[in-house]
Order: structure tokens, then sequence, then C-alpha cells
């Protein structure tokens, strides 16, 4: 075991977080060098806003993952509610009810000890993803609470994000993992094109990156 409780990984030094590799990748020019550099426009499509078509994903997505970190490590946890059930209240902020769960409130404690979060959205059919990273917060306000009945009861608490980036994610993984195999695409989702256009500003034009997309994503799907 090692501090915290956690148990120790095998490979990996008891007083240090680098693995005892040969191999290891321990610092950012290792790592450039086994990859190619980002193309100019993945670089381009992080946006500092809820648009419109980020808007739309979210209004279409009944999943997220949220991930934080806090003293006790990190932690990835499922959200999960109708379609929608994270709201934008405005251009830069997201609110997300905290459904009833388990209660070990692993998310909580890290959003109270460290605001940062990121969070995934997903819409089954839909090969591409939508990220947001921002800085979150934790409310119990009465009225905030009352927006969000679910089956006659309200939330304990509504998480606050301060949107920082969004922006969207290819659907190489989807389509590898064949997750949504048989679903198709619901109606009024924004296509990779679209999100890509609007996040950033016109630099990519919608319909001739989806005229291409799904033949490049086979191209280069390993």
């Amino acid at each position: 075991m090692v501090a915290g409780g956690r148990p120790a990984v095998a490979g990996w030094g008891m007083d240090s977080a680098i693995p005892t590799d040969p191999f290891a990748v321990s610092s950012l020019e290792a790592l450039a060098r086994l990859y190619e550099a980002p193309q100019p426009r993945v670089l381009a499509k992080v946006h500092p806003r809820l648009e419109a078509t980020a808007r739309a994903f979210i209004a279409a997505s009944p999943y997220c993952i949220l991930g934080t970190h806090g003293p006790q490590g990190v932690h990835c946890t499922p959200r999960g509610d109708a379609a929608g059930f994270v709201v934008p209240l405005d251009d830069h902020t997201l609110a997300l009810p905290d459904r009833r769960g388990n209660n070990r409130l692993d998310a909580l404690r890290d959003i109270v000890a460290c605001p940062e979060v990121a969070l995934l959205f997903l819409v089954p059919g839909v090969g591409e993803t939508l990220r947001v990273n921002g800085l979150a917060r934790i409310t119990a306000d009465p009225a905030l609470l009352a927006r969000f009945p679910a089956n006659g009861k309200l939330p304990a608490t509504v998480v606050l994000v301060q949107v920082r980036e969004v922006f969207m994610h290819c659907a190489k993984a989807m389509m590898r993992s064949v997750l949504w195999d048989g679903r198709t695409r619901p109606p009024g989702v924004p296509t990779a094109g679209e999100m890509l256009a609007a996040h950033t500003e016109g630099l990519i034009e919608a319909a001739g990156y989806d005229a291409v997309a799904q033949q490049r994503l086979l191209d280069t799907m390993y």
C-alpha cells in the first residue's frame, strides 16, 4: 500500500509517480518525437463559449462524463438523464443537476477542493463527442434547484460550470469501438463540420468538411 491507502501498482515506484520503465516517456520533448504535429485546424477548433452548435449538441445529450481532481486523486463520474438535462444558462455557464446517487460525493468533494473540471458529452448514434473544460462551483440555491425537478424530486445541489473551452472530438473512437452499431444519428444534432465551422469562426467550411469526413476517418483510423 502507498500513502492514502491506495494499493501500489506493479511497475511503478513506491516513492515516485514515474514508472520503472526504460521506455517511459517522461518529457514533453520525448512525447513530441513520437507523434506528428497536429494540424492547424485541430488547434484552432477550441472555442471559448457555448455557441449555437455546442448548445444543440448538449441539448441532444442524455449522458456525459464529469472529470474532476482533488486531494484523493482524480475521478471520472457518469452523469445521465433525459436529453438536455445539462442546461446552458448563458454562453459561458452550464448547470448540471446532481441526481440521486450513492452519496460518495467523489466529484463534489473534488470541486470543493479544486474547481477545475472537464465534461465529455455523448449522443447515442453520433460519432462525435463534445468536450467542455472550465471551473465549477456547487450551489443549493432554491430558485435554481426548482428548475430541475425529476419524478417530483429536486436535486440536492446543482453544479455550475464556468466554461473556458469547448471543442468537438471526431468520430474515430466511436467508429473503432462500434459503440453505436445499429444506432442512427438523431435529427437536429449538428454535424462535425457545422461544429468545427462555428468553433473556428469560419476557418473550416462545414459542407466541404462533412463531404469528405467519413472517408478521411476511415483512411486514418489506424
